[in-house]
């Protein structure tokens, strides 16, 4: 049975993941640190955890490919507004997707963030 306490925790887990905006690699290391604690304990946050930890692997991954197709594109064309158009989106996108996993979690749903490697199985 899935507790009050299991889907805020699951919650907090995905908004744990807007920590990287406050220190380096906290979008990695504070959902990482919530899923390790309690992972043993609810099959439920097991499962949140791991998809949270995933999703901000694979955004670190995307985003360091992007950043390899795009700063090269604004060097030659002298246009920083290159590197805008690419990064806004993607920060968008991260922002709306963790709010609807957070909120999918408290509902007692489970979520799968699209375009995800599971890198943690």
């Amino acid at each position: 049975m899935i507790t009050q306490n299991d889907k805020n925790y699951s919650s907090i887990t995905h908004l744990s993941g807007f920590a990287g905006w406050f220190f380096p690699f906290g979008n990695i290391i504070a959902p990482l640190v919530l899923w390790s604690a309690k992972k043993n304990e609810s099959s439920y946050i097991d499962i949140h955890g791991k998809s949270a930890v995933n999703f901000q692997l694979s955004i670190i991954l995307y985003c360091f490919l992007l950043a390899l197709l795009i700063v090269p594109i604004a060097i030659f064309t002298l246009d920083l507004g290159v590197i805008a158009i690419g990064i806004i989106p993607a920060i968008i996108l991260k922002i709306v997707l963790i709010i609807s996993a957070s909120i999918k979690a408290n509902n007692g749903e489970y979520y799968n963030y699209p375009f995800t490697i599971e890198f943690i199985k």
